[in-house]
């Protein structure tokens, strides 16, 4: 039998092919994709990203999961597991529409006190931020539209009213506290501001808003200064001297009872300050 050889270039060529597909091969086998493994271990593979803080790799793989495995308990803890990656990814808008469509599908849900406390979580982070919290910024904060706010305390409270043993729940209530006194500051700037602007009737409204829900907020002392104020400039001199003992019976050290001009208007220099939360 005649061999043919082949010149040594083309056997090169040849041998590279062979080996490139080999390894291509071998690659493709160890490398299973979100589309090929089995539920536990994509499950697995989804939780380990979350671990290690790749939350855009974990959010994916929890998505394919779900589309994958559209039923389960796998299933039901990836959409509570997404929701929480696209928390920490930034993703608020993403992360609330996930944890809403959780709690309206599973509302008896073993761990729907979880999806309760991380909905009021996502509702707290998005009026302002970290790096404003840290900072203590609480005024600029009270100076915000606070309808996140809103949600997010009626989130927390929702939680302590029907899961009151929950894990979740002493956080959340010190979390309430915080939004109370924030979302009453915020009433009393808005009635300052009329009380400066002479609009006495708005200003009477917002303060006893203050009042009548947010009583045990220390701002309390402030609404029922500001009320007394309104009253006198509607010319309601009982009421007025009404408001004002309730306010020396509660708060004897307050600053109005010293000075009948307080509430002052911030200075001109106050203003031009930049971030000093003086709109």
């Amino acid at each position: 039998m005649r061999v043919t050889k082949l010149p040594a270039f083309k056997v090169f060529v040849v041998l590279a092919i062979a080996f490139s597909m080999s390894a291509c091969s071998m690659f493709h086998h160890k490398r299973d994709t979100n589309d090929t493994l089995p539920v536990d271990k994509l499950y697995a593979k989804a939780h380990d990203s979350m671990e290690h803080a790749d939350y855009s790799a974990a959010s994916k793989a929890y998505q394919r999961l779900i589309a994958r495995f559209p039923s389960g308990d796998y299933n039901e803890q990836a959409q509570l597991d997404l929701a929480y990656s696209q928390y920490k990814d930034n993703q608020p808008d993403d992360a609330y529409s996930t944890i809403n469509r959780f709690i309206k599908t599973y509302p008896t849900h073993k761990h729907v006190d979880y999806a309760y406390y991380l909905r009021g979580l996502i509702n707290f982070d998005r009026t302002g931020g970290a790096m404003e919290r840290l900072l203590q910024r609480n005024e600029a904060q009270t100076r915000r539209d606070q309808g996140f706010n809103l949600k997010s305390f009626d989130d927390f409270s929702e939680l302590s009213r029907r899961f009151p043993d929950s894990a979740y729940t002493a956080d959340a209530r010190q979390r309430m506290i915080y939004l109370r006194d924030v979302l009453a500051q915020f009433e009393i700037n808005v009635a300052e501001y009329y009380l400066r602007n002479n609009a006495y009737v708005a200003s009477a409204n917002r303060a006893q808003y203050v009042i009548e829900h947010y009583q045990q907020a220390p701002q309390t002392g402030d609404a029922l200064a500001i009320l007394t104020r309104s009253y006198l400039g509607m010319d309601q001199k009982n009421l007025a001297d009404q408001t004002r003992q309730v306010l020396a019976l509660n708060y004897p050290d307050h600053p109005y009872l010293k000075d009948p001009k307080w509430p002052h208007s911030p200075s001109l220099l106050r203003k031009a300050i930049p971030f000093s939360g003086h709109h």
